[in-house]
């Protein structure tokens, strides 16, 4: 349940950071790509939540692939979700100070990262509280006795 709460909270913070870095790249540019704004939130939620790929460059067991896929993965995650919303969902304004939270990158991007990063960082916790089994004692095991030869009887 803690993990849930930790990626929840890691997803809402990048993807309202970068939902707000597109609200303000669009109003000092006009340029505006939602579906891009939201695969990117997608895909580096996918990087940093979880195991991280920093951990995964470190750990000289696991292979940094794991994050390179969470992060393609996270990418179709956050255009799909956008399209569910804004296309065929398409709910009514519900204006909070002067935005809507729906359309608003801000809100959006923070409810898709949260939504993404829930998941990811179950998905990454699952096993994790399993402690690895001692080794039971070893059983010292008899020597083996080599074999005789049969005596000859004459």
């Amino acid at each position: 349940m803690f993990k849930l709460v930790v990626g929840i909270l890691k997803g809402v913070i990048l993807g309202s950071a970068l939902g707000y870095g597109a609200f303000a790249l669009r109003d000092a540019t006009g340029f505006d790509s939602p579906w891009l704004t939201y695969g990117v939130i997608g895909a580096l939620v996918g990087l940093a939540v979880g195991r991280p790929i920093w951990s995964l460059l470190r750990d000289k067991n696991a292979t940094a692939w794991i994050s390179i896929l969470k992060a393609a993965v996270g990418f179709g995650i956050g255009c799909g979700l956008y399209a569910i919303i804004a296309r065929a969902w398409n709910p009514a304004a519900l204006l909070i100070g002067g935005y809507d939270i729906f359309t608003w990158p801000v809100t959006l991007g923070g409810a898709i990262g949260a939504v993404y990063g829930g998941f990811v960082e179950l998905d990454d916790a699952i096993g994790d509280d399993k402690k690895p089994a001692s080794a039971p004692a070893a059983q010292p095991t008899p020597a083996k006795k080599p074999p005789q030869k049969p005596s000859a009887k004459a």
